[in-house]
């Protein structure tokens, strides 16, 4: 394609009418009417006329494009500016307009991308609208560092420019919000490190800015180290539709979905992370972890359903150990807590009962709407004669039992049976239990009774048991009283 003439006029640039502050809003393309010439003068004569008939054109394609632009056809005009760009690449003011009809559609990457070229173009000789406008974008696409870079840039070129200075102040109040976050994450402050990129996210947003992916994978971190699964999940999903072929995102979303406990759609993210990229290593560690997991967690309920109980507490502390309980990773999260449910209900079959009550309360913490970690705690509660404790925990289990789609209703009722039993033995506890008070236990025989009467009278009556003719009377009447 042969040069352009030095003589030929520069075309007319496209740009979205002032507002009344003096400061173009990133979103002001989409509706505003752009100021275009009217009569644009005619172009110098070239040097040959090969060359003055494809400036022309591309005149031409220009005008057409702004006419385009004016209408709000958006996608129309970046086609003819992307013509004239063909027949023309050396002329910045046609990127500047089609960057123009980019923001106006929120395509902001494609914008910096001919912002970029066109501030090469005129190196030699800057021009602040254009800096200005490739500032705009990289605003938008939160590159705050570059932004106050390019700021600085218009402002030696027009120290007074409205625009450029409220730009920079915005800039400066969002680098303020970015630090404040950056501390509190690395203090382990989650609520003031949500706090903060809240309003970094409603800084981008509100001037119509395409919130960077590094932020959307901030917010999936965050909710995970609050233990905000559901929250986490979302989160994923909304990186994961902008961004559907990242590595970086499918990986995130595969660890949300591991400790969310749903590990084969964890395995399947994770494998597609790989497909695109076999040598991510943060998706090869995970993939390696959660098979592991998987596995051990397997093997541990194959020992359980055979009766190898102390097995299967082995495998069960393996798998809590591939887990983790990282706080960044909300201390292990679901599957943390069904492994510790797990092994407590194990512990219990060995009445290992303050073990199991420790692993079923950290498991609670974890999951607290669980209802089968519920069930044991309060069988262990019921057990170790915490009566009232067991009750209100049975009384929650059968409340999230009813609301939980993994129920069933023989479990409820099964619940329910076990409440009524809790209710009774409290009542029995109110009234004095003879065999607690002899140490025998219900079922024991005549002859234990009777031995336990004789200790109990010896450490309490000593000088009246020896020769005591109603020594047994009473004991022997102990089966027969209805407690």
């Amino acid at each position: 394609m042969a040069k352009k003439s030095g003589k030929a006029k520069k075309p007319t640039t496209v740009d979205p009418v002032p507002q009344a502050n003096g400061e173009e809003s990133m979103s002001s393309a989409s509706t505003s009417t752009p100021a275009v010439e009217a009569d644009p003068s005619p172009i110098s004569a070239p040097e040959s006329e090969e060359e003055g008939d494809v400036l022309v054109r591309a005149e031409k394609m220009k005008e057409e494009g702004n006419v385009q632009f004016k209408a709000k056809k958006y996608d129309e005009a970046v086609a003819l500016y992307t013509k004239a760009i063909e027949l023309n690449p050396n002329e910045p003011a046609y990127l500047t307009n089609r960057a123009a009809a980019y923001m106006a559609v929120k395509k902001f990457r494609a914008a910096l991308d001919d912002c970029q070229t066109a501030a090469q173009i005129q190196a030699a000789a800057p021009s602040a609208k254009t800096l200005l406008r490739l500032a705009r974008c990289q605003f938008a696409l939160g590159s705050t560092i570059p932004t106050l870079s390019t700021l600085r840039t218009v402002l030696s070129l027009e120290p007074k420019n409205a625009a450029a200075l409220q730009l920079q102040s915005k800039i400066n109040v969002l680098e303020g919000h970015l630090n404040t976050f950056e501390g509190a994450r690395s203090k382990k402050d989650w609520g003031l490190a949500r706090l903060a990129l809240d309003k970094c996210l409603q800084g981008i947003e509100s001037e119509g800015g395409e919130t960077p992916l590094e932020w959307r994978l901030w917010r999936v971190e965050l909710e995970l180290a609050r233990g905000n699964f559901d929250a986490a999940n979302n989160a994923a999903n909304d990186a994961l539709r902008n961004n559907s072929s990242s590595c970086e995102v499918l990986t995130t979303r595969a660890l949300v979905l591991f400790l969310s406990g749903r590990l084969p759609q964890a395995i399947s993210h994770v494998q597609s992370a790989l497909r695109n990229d076999p040598g991510f290593e943060p998706a090869q560690r995970l993939r390696k972890r959660v098979k592991e997991v998987e596995r051990l967690k397997e093997e541990g309920n194959q020992a359980f359903k055979s009766g190898r109980l102390e097995e299967a507490i082995q495998k069960y502390t393996e798998t809590l150990e591939r887990i983790g309980s990282a706080e960044e990773e909300g201390k292990g999260g679901q599957i943390r807590a069904t492994l510790l449910s797990n092994r407590a209900t194990a512990l219990v079959k060995l009445s290992r009962y303050e073990e199991a009550l420790q692993d079923t309360t950290t498991s609670l913490q974890l999951a607290p709407a669980s209802f089968k970690a519920l069930r044991t705690r309060a069988r262990i509660n019921l057990h170790m004669e915490q009566y009232e404790q067991s009750i209100a925990d049975f009384q929650e289990a059968i409340r999230q039992a009813q609301s939980d789609a993994n129920s069933s209703d023989a479990e409820v009722r099964a619940l329910r049976s076990e409440l009524k039993k809790a209710e009774a033995a409290l009542k029995r506890s109110k009234t004095k239990d003879y065999y607690k008070i002899l140490g025998v236990a219900r079922d024991c025989s005549e002859a234990e009774i009777r031995k336990g009467y004789r200790r109990e009278s010896l450490k309490h009556h000593p000088d009246k048991v020896r020769g005591s003719p109603c020594l047994f009377s009473w004991s022997q009447r102990l089966p027969y009283e209805g407690w």
